[in-house]
């Protein structure tokens, strides 16, 4: 199946495909990357209206859904921009129903990250524990976003289930401990709250993380859809260019089907996170499925062109002159972000009907 954009989604992937070329070139990008400033762009990103696409204008954004979340995941990637920020206010920003001047704050560049020990499993138990006063207890690893946000919808056990909490970072008791990532385009860090006073968000905790786990494994898938992209142009570029024998490399027969390995992978990828997305916004039936297999498929085949990729350059795409090392390392951190092809793989495994013989 061949996926179809409608004419406006077109329009918004190829205008924001020219912003990020003016305002995210390579040089931009490195810069930002070595010196740790995801800042600079995340400021622009949110002044020039771009973090409102893909909210819902009752929600407090511009309109639009998860496809066209998909798309600007997607394009972010192609760039290799910072998107940590983005990407956590966006999954975070449902939960925050009927609080506009929360949401407000979150698109002017005050993101907010979603704290869970859960790592989004439906029915799984949260390992942060909230007290009769209200306080919040307990520690959550590699938070997405966690150095950045300005606060944290947090996932806590009550009453024998679950419900969210919104967290302050300037609140007494937080601690956050930065990691530091291969992938320098995005961050993490561990998050530590200690007797920290919450105010309740009225949203069903359940109902929100099973839609922010479809919503996280199609944007997940997105962005490996958008690096295997750039990373097939870096490789076809560069097999055009590097000779061997007296002819460039790219007219051995080897290095054509790498290449065209890829870029099946890459067609295949695009008809199915769209699909997934379209599904997941229209709640269709099988929507948590399709998203599993989006981000149970796209992501382990984004690794896997990675690898490709970095076989047509040779050992030199690994180096830090060439770009292909920063999508590489992005490629790799999608097939784990928010969990493994395994894991998602055992969902879809879940969520199949057996039929007999």
């Amino acid at each position: 199946m061949e996926w179809k954009l409608s004419d406006e989604q077109d329009a918004y992937s190829r205008t924001l495909r020219e912003w990020l070329a003016d305002v995210a070139p390579a040089g931009a990008v490195r810069l930002w990357l070595d010196e740790a400033d995801a800042g600079t762009f995340e400021k622009r990103i949110a002044a020039d209206g771009w973090s409102g696409v893909g909210i819902p204008e009752e929600a407090g954004g511009q309109g639009g859904g998860l496809v066209e979340l998909a798309l600007t995941s997607e394009e972010l990637a192609r760039a290799a921009a910072p998107s940590a920020a983005w990407l956590a206010t966006v999954l975070a920003i449902p939960a925050l129903a009927g609080r506009a001047e929360l949401v407000e704050r979150a698109l002017a560049q005050e993101p907010i990250a979603l704290l869970t020990a859960a790592d989004l499993v439906p029915g799984e138990m949260p390992g942060l524990v909230l007290d009769a006063d209200g306080s919040v207890n307990g520690t959550v690893d590699r938070v997405l976003a966690g150095d950045r946000a300005h606060s944290f919808v947090v996932v806590v056990q009550q009453d024998g289930g679950r419900s969210l909490r919104l967290v302050d970072r300037q609140a007494v008791g937080v601690t956050i401990t930065p990691r530091r990532l291969l992938d320098r385009s995005r961050s993490v860090a561990d998050v530590r709250l200690e007797s920290v006073a919450s105010e309740p968000l009225e949203v069903d905790a359940d109902a929100y993380l099973a839609g922010c786990a479809a919503r996280a494994a199609v944007l997940t898938a997105a962005d490996s859809l958008g690096a295997t992209e750039r990373m097939l142009d870096l490789a076809v570029e560069y097999s055009k260019q590097r000779h061997q024998f007296g002819v460039p490399i790219g007219s051995f027969q080897a290095v054509k089907h790498a290449a065209a390995t890829i870029l099946v992978g890459v067609e295949a990828a695009r008809s199915v996170v769209y699909f997934a997305a379209a599904s997941v916004d229209s709640d269709a039936p099988d929507a948590a499925l399709h998203a599993a297999a989006a981000k149970a498929q796209v992501t382990a085949e984004g690794a896997r062109a990675a690898d490709g990729a970095l076989t047509i350059h040779g050992a030199i795409g690994y180096t830090w002159e060439y770009d292909l090392q920063i999508f590489y390392k992005r490629a790799k951190l999608d097939e784990h972000l928010y969990g493994d092809p395994q894991v998602w793989n055992e969902r879809i495994a879940d969520g199949l009907v057996l039929t007999g013989p």
